[in-house]
């Protein structure tokens, strides 16, 4: 029977024709006509034949309406079962029809609760998911555009012709299309069509994996295949307070922190050659290690060191090397530079395994501007500000999220969600808090504007990373989440009950740069800036303060931590164990960069890789014992981290002996009744007969000292410990009289069992 013409549906077919149309499922696949018969429409750009395949046997489609819309009238509904025979160019090829899979994806609550930016698992709608209708395997796409005039599916699967797969535009500027046959691995885009004409191909910003830079493609992933074994850690990590808990991180760039020989490949379980990615063009004959062989090589590194914790820069998928991962296009996305997303998954559990946490670097502040990316994502300011005095960076080159908008909000805490439940991640480190806190960051008079109040404070901001803590602790109480945050901005580790942000760490910038800006001095002018070292101790509990020497320390000629320090080579490593043992002994949680752990003498270049070989020198393998003792004397001593926030955990003994530049304080457990006492000489020169008061009689042992020989040093001390004696010093009855040795930081450590004339019997029997 002959099909009549009709011309509302030529004109349907034009717009589909001219990628056009938002809603193709209004004209294609099974439609019930007004007599109660069915019609069935295959769009089919290209083809030149096309047989439906139903139960009860073939049927020669015909083209009433345009060439590449082809339809049959059937007697009753065909369902989503029939199949298609289509022949196109001399190829034939079977498949099913995804205008029959009418399905809505998104419900209506995920659409309300996306709206007003309280979906926390918008990812498990949002993206390309393997997925079953009916029994017909495919991928369930789905995209929030509301601004595009069409958009359509474009792959592998179509020859990235955005003509072939128009998605339905649902309410709420929901784009969703049901693709069967597809399935993990296949390689995708949105093209986008807007209001004006013009067309984008974009990423899926929901993506979980994409293509290796610098290729740009999404890739469709499987999230429920990995098989986890982390379950104890878990619960032990989210049943206690983390701030009551040591925490000595190592933070590390995974891109250069160890390259591989491009003539060694990675050999998969099959034996083949993984395809290699090479680490720069200025470094011929070298790849990027996968995720395996990081977990090879890192994991236990880091273990023998001693740390509780990696801190991973931004791991998020990122066009450019150069960025450090801090320019993110995909951010529901590990990057592919090191494999697919269930080996980073392997590596996390296998850090659980070995009982060491994972920190993730997370940058909601910017994005960059790349074409495939987030950037006028719909034809509109999407995912940004439109006014570029709030929604631009210029001297990064970078867009700032508009957090005024529900569903861009929602993005981003979902995203924080997305890390902690699908990778296991033990906290986050915000880049940038500052430049998302003030309007006028980084911005001259003019170029910025106030707020509703004609302050500088970015309010939309400080709401959304409120309620991204907020969500965050209601889902993983023992979870970490650090600020990096460089003002005085107040309450940033403050409860968002009580006004603050909801951070439970903020980095110490302000101790960071006392400290460097100390140890970079001739020593004889140490004297006149004592302040500097003991400045931080005035406010450190005004916050929840970790200290940190960062990635960004050793970088863009600033030069390594080893050659800050004045003098010869062998004062320059007494100096860098001067100031880890200082740092390891004063309040506050620990991070340093990769290389300090052994004296990098270089500086850090996200395009090499370590200076490995200086593990051969002694004085270098010196540094790398000294952080493994600091770690392990750290996590066995809680006196050195329980009381880290509240004033009982820190005492002064002298802060105020400028001469010798020597402090000297106690570190406090008042759980457990536990103390220690700390002296540190910050000069070359070695102190006899220095004496500090202490508050109770008795031995107190050397625990801890930066200049033993097992470090680099010259050995010198206090022959294990002495006693006090019955001499009052700096408001205490008691004293003690030291050696000093130069550049040094000792330990002593109370000990209420040894008495003296018991002590005194053992020399005499020594000697005799």
């Amino acid at each position: 029977m002959a099909l009549v013409t009709l011309d509302w549906m030529t004109q349907d077919a034009e717009r589909l024709a001219q990628c056009n149309h938002d809603h193709p499922l209004s004209v294609l696949g099974p439609q019930q006509l007004e007599d109660g018969r069915w019609v069935v429409r295959i769009w089919m750009p290209d083809a030149d034949r096309v047989v439906l395949l139903k139960a009860g046997g073939e049927q020669e489609l015909q083209n009433p309406h345009h060439p590449w819309i082809f339809e049959a009238e059937l007697g009753n509904d065909p369902g989503c079962s029939y199949r298609l025979r289509v022949e196109r160019g001399g190829i034939t090829h079977e498949q099913h029809d995804p205008y029959a899979f009418r399905h809505e994806w998104m419900g209506a609550m995920d659409r309300h609760l996306f709206a007003e930016g309280n979906h926390h698992h918008i990812w498990k709608r949002m993206g390309a998911h393997p997925h079953q209708q009916d029994g017909i395997a495919g991928v369930q796409f789905c995209l929030w555009a509301p601004s595009a005039r069409s958009v359509s599916v474009i792959g592998d699967c179509n020859n990235w012709d955005g003509r072939h797969l128009p998605m339905q535009q649902r309410i709420g500027g929901i784009w969703e299309l049901f693709v069967p046959g597809l399935g993990v691995g296949a390689h995708y885009k949105y093209e986008i069509h807007t209001q004006e004409g013009h067309c984008y191909e974009k990423a899926d910003p929901y993506g979980f994996q994409h293509e290796v830079r610098p290729k740009q493609a999404s890739l469709v992933a499987d999230l429920d295949q990995f098989e986890w074994s982390d379950d104890n850690w878990l619960k032990a990590r989210d049943g206690r307070n983390p701030l009551e808990q040591p925490i000595s991180v190592y933070e590390m760039h995974m891109g250069s922190w160890m390259h591989g020989s491009w003539d060694e490949p990675f050999i998969e379980a099959d034996g083949t050659a993984r395809p290699q990615v090479p680490a720069a063009d200025l470094k011929p004959g070298a790849r990027l290690l996968t995720y395996k062989e990081l977990a090879d090589r890192v994991i236990p590194y880091v273990k023998a060191r001693g740390f509780t914790h990696i801190e991973l820069m931004p791991m998020a998928e990122h066009p450019f090397d150069g960025s450090w991962g801090y320019q993110v296009t995909g951010f529901y996305a590990p990057t592919s530079r090191f494999g697919p997303l269930d080996e980073f998954r392997a590596f996390v559990d296998r850090c659980h395994a070995e009982g060491i946490g994972i920190i993730l670097d997370w940058v909601p502040g910017h994005f960059p501007k790349d074409a495939h990316g987030l950037a006028f994502f719909d034809g509109s300011h999407l995912y940004e500000h439109s006014d570029p005095r709030i929604g631009e960076h210029k001297e990064w080159g970078t867009l700032i999220f508009n957090y005024s908008r529900n569903e861009v909000r929602n993005f981003l805490v979902s995203n924080l969600i997305f890390w902690f439940e699908e990778f296991h991640i033990d906290g986050i480190r915000v880049d940038a808090v500052a430049s998302m806190l003030y309007r006028d960051y980084l911005r001259p008079d003019g170029e910025w504007i106030a707020n509703e109040h004609g302050g500088r404070e970015n309010l939309e901001a400080v709401r959304f990373m409120q309620q991204a803590n907020s969500v965050l602790f209601h889902y993983f109480p023992g979870a970490l989440s650090i600020a990096e945050e460089s003002t005085t901005w107040p309450l940033v580790t403050m409860p968002t009950s009580m006004g603050g942000l909801g951070f439970n760490l903020k980095w110490n910038m302000g101790w960071m740069h006392d400290m460097l800006d100390y140890f970079e001095l001739d020593h004889w002018f140490r004297q006149f800036h004592q302040n500097n070292i003991t400045f931080s101790i005035w406010y450190h509990h005004t916050e929840n303060f970790m200290l940190a020497l960062s990635h960004d320390e050793v970088v863009h000629g600033k030069s390594h931590l080893l050659h800050k320090m004045p003098g010869s080579d062998e004062l320059k490593f007494a100096n860098v164990r001067a100031l880890l043992a200082y740092m390891w002994t004063h309040p506050g949680k620990k991070t340093i960069f990769m290389g300090m752990e052994f004296g990098q003498r270089g500086e850090w270049n996200v395009w090499g890789d370590l200076e490995w070989d200086k593990l051969q020198h002694k004085e270098h393998q010196g540094l790398v014992n000294l952080v493994d003792d600091l770690n392990a004397f750290y996590k066995s001593e809680p006196a050195l981290w329980r009381n880290d926030f509240d004033h009982y955990g820190f005492q002064w003994i002298d802060c105020d002996d400028t001469n010798h530049s020597v402090v000297s304080f106690m570190r406090r457990d008042e759980k457990e009744g536990n103390w220690v006492v700390v002296i540190c000489n910050f000069t070359p020169v070695s102190h006899g007969n220095y004496r500090i008061g202490v508050p109770v009689e008795g031995f107190y042992t050397e625990v801890f000292n930066s200049d033993s020989s097992r470090y680099g040093g010259s050995n010198q001390g206090n022959l294990g410990g002495k006693f006090a004696d019955d001499w009052g010093m700096h408001g205490y009855g008691q004293s003690l009289e030291l050696c000093l040795p130069p550049l040094t930081v000792l330990v002593f450590k109370h000990d209420a069992t040894k008495k003296k004339d018991t002590a005194i019997h053992e020399v005499a029997a020594l000697s005799g």
